[in-house]
């Protein structure tokens, strides 16, 4: 199969209406998509990814009148977020109707949903009658794609078609909240904060903690591995100074490391900014990954605003070259 890729929304639509996927821009990341009320559409999603059936996917509305028919409520918190923050990088689990294949969701109860904040994937969303299913563009485990070139690295000769839209605007994946007994709980750290969502509801959110988890992932991002590169990936701080550092990638912050060369390093944002820096997080990532380095190092951000959701794709990445 050759993976075209274009601007055309029409061809797009042709696609995903005859049960083929499309990856589509939004403003967070590329995403996989396909006819979220398809069985046959839904599970090329998981094939294309290798992503496994217990992963549950997130569905894409064009406005919240569309999103009503597919779940049963929509809780007072989860109106007030919807309201402040849509189209935008949050997305909602809410209890799903039964008109949603459990396969979306993993047999769960719950399925999330979003409004994207990007005008190509609205106006497309806007045309069809039927929401999308749509995790990001890659690999299951590896680096999400911020760009068409991203995607055509891990999917190229494995899908039909690429809509161009492109480079991402946020960089990170949505945040994700859900309601335990009608209180909002984050089950993904993401694009917009903690501190954004408390200041919109006037009080304190819970985390939800992935390591007390007993089934399945509730929602996408729950998994202990994730986010990662190919080549191996460490925090700085385990860098052994006695090994040959000429070969080790660095990315960093805002200051260079003074133990790897300074051809080596990638910095996110010279300014020492948490937003640039999450917007440049998986572009340095794909980027050094292709530089064929021993190793590569990575610093850790304040644990705040975006710096946490940055701190959070960052341990699950190199989760898996620590096991």
């Amino acid at each position: 199969m050759n993976t075209k890729t274009g601007t055309n929304i029409n061809e797009a639509i042709s696609l995903l209406r005859s049960g083929e996927i499309v990856a589509i821009p939004t403003e967070t990341v590329y995403g996989l998509a396909g006819n979220g009320t398809d069985e046959k559409a839904i599970q090329k999603i998981f094939k294309a990814k290798k992503r496994p059936l217990s992963n549950p996917l997130i569905l894409h509305f064009s406005n919240l009148e569309h999103l009503s028919k597919y779940v049963k409520n929509l809780p007072k918190h989860a109106k007030i977020l919807a309201e402040h923050f849509w189209p935008g990088p949050l997305t909602l689990l809410l209890e799903k109707s039964e008109i949603i294949p459990a396969t979306v969701n993993a047999g769960n109860r719950r399925v999330a949903v979003r409004i994207p904040n990007h005008e190509m994937t609205l106006k497309l969303l806007s045309k069809i009658d039927f929401p999308l299913a749509a995790p990001s563009a890659n690999l299951y485990g590896r680096i999400s794609p911020t760009t068409v070139e991203h995607v055509l690295n891990q999917l190229d000769q494995i899908i039909p078609y690429v809509l161009n839209g492109g480079e991402c605007n946020n960089g990170i994946e949505s945040t994700i909240v859900g309601f335990d007994e009608n209180s909002p709980i984050i089950y993904r750290l993401g694009a917009i904060t903690v501190e954004q969502i408390e200041s919109c509801l006037g009080q304190k959110i819970k985390i939800h903690n992935h390591n007390i988890q007993n089934s399945g992932p509730d929602a996408s991002g729950m998994v202990k591995f994730h986010y990662a590169p190919r080549t191996p990936m460490y925090n700085i701080e385990q860098i052994c100074t006695k090994e040959e550092t000429s070969k080790f990638g660095y990315i960093g912050f805002d200051t260079l490391n003074h133990l790897i060369p300074a051809e080596n390093q990638f910095l996110l944002s010279e300014e020492g900014d948490l937003r640039i820096a999450s917007r440049n997080l998986y572009h340095a990532m794909h980027h050094m990954d292709q530089k064929h380095f021993e190793k590569i190092f990575i610093c850790d951000f304040p644990n705040e605003e975006l710096g946490r959701s940055m701190n959070d794709r960052i341990k699950k990445a190199i989760a898996k070259f620590n096991a």
